[in-house]
């Protein structure tokens, strides 16, 4: 877990020994990422405008700001006061220098931190998403800006996923277990390239991080829930794999995961072979290939089988995305070789 983990097991260490492990703790994060001070992080906000919010769940806020001197734009999560509650000070640092060294191409990475005991603040600074959330673009929440993605772009952003939790579960000495995944928390570079956040509250092997009060206070995430999980508050590998099969029938339907779980619920024998044909987004439907279709919605299904032991785990998922991709591309290429051979003719 880190350093103060470590000392949490001898006994109550006296007050300069205690202000040698936050010191020492904070040179550790600082060799990971930047520590901000308060006005660095005020700085960055200057104009933080309502217009500058450009998220907002349980936990806080995230602004959008900008640092040297407005050349680079970053996306400041403040936590709201109380929302971390369930955690102490020293877990709260080993959290945050835990995600400091997390390095993967579909993970957010943190650029820096601000730690403030009195007036008590959290602030984590990521790198600012310019295409905001796979959530943003299916529900369109903002109609001016986000435009329906085609459906070989949706697959490259599952596939993008995909690897960021097969990396999260088998990248590091334990596993890393997302707590709350769903797709406010898949964010888009200008690339288009997803990344995974909302990691501050992960569980990492058999230690929850997270107390239940954390969990619970989070319940907007019933959708996603892995049911084995609600029935048992074990929290497995294989309860992100369930969620993640939420998230691929999102990507394929466009509709709210509540919708889609009360579809589940009213219906005890759900089938995603049975019903993907009546919820596809129509925007892509005449789009995908049937060699596609049939490997896309046969690992969605599996995803979301009751049973955690019968998921697939996300090496599988990953490589079962990247095959519906390459018959997607081969469909597509196919039906480009005949038009060039009719215009020809």
């Amino acid at each position: 877990m880190g350093l103060l983990s470590l000392f949490s097991c001898f006994s109550k260490p006296d007050a300069s020994i205690n202000r040698l492990l936050i010191t020492t703790t904070f040179n550790i994060m600082g060799e990971h990422c930047h520590h901000f001070s308060l006005a660095e992080i005020q700085s960055s906000l200057t104009n933080a405008e309502k217009s500058l919010v450009i998220g907002e769940d349980s936990f806080g806020v995230v602004y959008k700001g900008y640092l040297n001197k407005g050349a680079t734009a970053v996306a400041i999560k403040w936590f709201n006061k109380g929302s971390l509650s369930g955690l102490s000070e020293s877990q709260l640092k080993n959290e945050v220098l835990f995600l400091c060294q997390l390095h993967h191409p579909n993970i957010m990475p943190v650029i820096g931190f601000c730690i403030e005991r009195y007036p008590h603040l959290i602030i984590l600074v990521h790198e600012y998403m310019f295409n905001g959330s796979i959530n943003d673009h299916l529900h369109h929440t903002n109609n001016h800006k986000f435009v329906p993605l085609s459906w070989e772009r949706r697959l490259r952003i599952c596939i993008g996923v995909a690897r960021g939790l097969h990396y999260l579960h088998t990248g590091g000495m334990c596993s890393v277990i997302h707590n709350f995944f769903k797709t406010q928390y898949i964010l888009l570079d200008q690339n288009w390239e997803p990344k995974i956040s909302g990691l501050l509250l992960s569980k990492r092997g058999g230690v929850d991080v997270a107390s239940s009060s954390l969990v619970a206070r989070n319940h907007d995430t019933f959708a996603y829930c892995d049911p084995e999980y609600a029935a048992s508050g074990i929290l497995t590998v294989k309860s992100n794999v369930f969620s993640f099969g939420v998230v691929l029938l999102e990507v394929l339907s466009a509709k709210q995961a509540r919708e889609l779980y009360l579809k589940r619920v009213k219906n005890p024998n759900f089938s995603v072979e049975l019903h993907a044909e009546k919820i596809v987004d129509p925007f892509i439907k005449s789009k995908i290939a049937p060699d596609c279709w049939k490997t896309f919605i046969d690992i969605t299904e599996r995803c979301l089988h009751k049973q955690g032991t019968e998921r697939p785990n996300m090496g599988e998922v990953e490589m079962q995305l990247e095959l519906a991709l390459q018959l997607q591309q081969k469909s597509q290429t196919y039906v480009d070789c005949n038009l060039d051979f009719v215009q020809t003719v």
